[in-house]
Formats: C-alpha cells, structure tokens, sequence
C-alpha cells in the first residue's frame, strides 16, 4: 500500500518499504535497514548537505525529505523497468548504463524457441511486470489525489509555521505576513514538485503496461501456435490409425491363408503372386477410401 498522510505537524510516509514520519527538522525512518529505507537515506543526505546546493537556496526540510522518499521510491521502479527493458536516454545514459533486455528477448526469440527455460522466463517477466505496474499505479493514484487535494499540499506548507487554514475556503491565515508568502510560494513548488513526479510515474507505469500487453499478446499467440501443433500431432496419429487398421486387415488375410489347413489355392503357381497382389491393392484401396470420408467429414 503507497501513502502519504498530512497531519498538522507532521507528514506519514507509507511507501512500501519505507515508512517514515516526517516533522519540521527532523524525521523518524522505521526499518531504515531495508531496501527502501538504505534508498531513501542515500537520496536525502546529499540534499541535506551545505557544499550540495553551492551557495544556493535550499527547499525547506519537509519538501527535501518529501522529494528524496519520492525520487529513491520512482528510481527503484525505473531500475525494475530497465532490468526488464533497458531505457537508452540522454537523460540517463551518463548515470545508468544499459542492461541486458529481458521481455524484448524473450519477445523475439519466441516465436521459434519454445522450450520450458524461455516459457518459464516469460513467466518469471510477467510476475514482475504485473508487480510493478500495480506498485507504479499505486504511485500514481496517490500522487493525483494529493494534486487534487489543495488542502492537504497547503497543509504541508504551514508545518512548523504559526499558519492555520481557514475551514471555509482554505485560505492560509498567519500571524506573520511574510510566511504568508513564503507557504504561497512553497504550494507552488510542490504542486510543480508533484506534477514532475506524476509524469516520472505515469511513464514508468505506461511502458510497463505496454510490456505485459505485449506478453500477454505472445502468450496468446504462443497457445495458438502450442495449439496448431497439437493438432498437427492429432492427424499425423489418426492417419498412422488409418493405416495401422488397413494393414492389419492385410495381415488377416495373410493369416487365413498361413493356417495349417489345405485349400488347394497352395497347388497352383500364380496363388501367391495374386494373393499378396489382392492383399496390397485391397489395403492401399481401403486406406484412400477412409481417407476420403475422414476428409467430406472434416475430420482431417
């Protein structure tokens, strides 16, 4: 589950293995030891660091721990992405270098590889990429409701301010004129904030999207193709059935005659000749005639 509770002094932060409590100066990381918690810590101690900003103006506490739990949570969602499908951008192709393709291998070889490893790699990828396009979702949905939630971004701006909002129209209200301003000034921030991590969001969850419609496609097309073989199988055996009963119906009349039991045919020369003649045309005659019906039935 992805949240991101307000409260009136702090900010809950529920984004799957982080979780954390977010105050004025400082903030409580529970499981810090934990994949998504080591993420979080090596994204906001840069951000934290004086000589980091050169001389420039820093965002408020609050808004850097909020960015860096939001830029390790999407950057381990885009990691996942390029471990499945590689993405060679300029953006980052100078920090990320291109991975092994996955999905678009396993895509292409397909169609002429069927074997139990590359189906079992196909669905080994489509495990994955259902988990992260529901984690990425997830992302996403919580990121629109807070856009379109005001009240809970002018809240994060009036934490550790003698602001309050105004229960009629939301408007913030402070002692001080100035922190006016300043909360103004952050709302935009983090609505600009939010939106670039929407679309970061909405990319990785698009393309991950479009690669489980791709599987899913060549699952299909892999059952059918399974399917056409099955049935190319089935005919090969009902034609060998076919000929397996017209040549046993030869070996019946080759029997009759070996018995033990005189029927005068032994006497003449040409017997043999005519028999094992009759016993071939009759079983090649009875093949082609059932043959014949399997195929006006449609059954071959």
């Amino acid at each position: 589950m992805q949240l991101m509770n307000v409260r009136e002094h702090a900010i809950l932060l529920n984004l799957g293995s982080l979780r954390a409590i977010v105050m004025q100066e400082r903030v409580l990381i529970f499981n810090y030891n934990r994949l998504g918690g080591k993420a979080f810590i090596d994204s906001l101690l840069p951000r934290l660091n004086p000589t980091s900003t050169n001389g420039g103006p820093s965002m408020p506490f609050v808004l850097e721990v909020v960015e860096a739990a939001l830029h390790s949570r999407i950057q381990r969602l885009e990691h996942r992405l390029w471990d499945l499908e590689p993405r060679v951008s300029m953006e980052h192709m100078s920090r990320t270098p291109p991975r092994l393709v996955q999905v678009q291998a396993l895509l292409e070889v397909l169609p002429n590889r069927l074997t139990a490893d590359i189906l079992e790699e196909l669905r080994i990828s489509k495990q994955k990429l259902v988990e992260l396009g529901s984690r990425a979702g997830a992302l996403k949905q919580m990121l629109l409701d807070i856009l379109e939630d005001t009240h809970e971004i002018r809240q994060i701006c009036i934490i550790g301010r003698n602001c309050v909002l105004k229960k009629e129209n939301d408007e913030i209200e402070c002692s001080v004129p100035l922190d006016k301003d300043i909360a103004e000034e952050e709302e935009e921030e983090i609505e600009m904030l939010l939106e670039n991590y929407l679309q970061r969001c909405e990319s990785c969850h698009g393309q991950a999207e479009r690669l489980l419609d791709s599987a899913k496609e060549m699952e299909d097309s892999i059952a059918v193709n399974l399917s056409s073989r099955r049935l190319e199988v089935s005919r090969f055996e009902l034609i060998l059935q076919v000929g397996t009963f017209c040549v046993a119906v030869g070996a019946l009349v080759a029997g009759i005659f070996g018995m033990n039991l005189r029927s005068y045919l032994e006497e003449h020369v040409f017997a043999f000749w005519l028999t094992t003649a009759g016993i071939i045309v009759g079983a090649v005659l009875a093949f082609y005639l059932m043959y014949w019906y399997l195929r006006t039935r449609k059954i071959l």
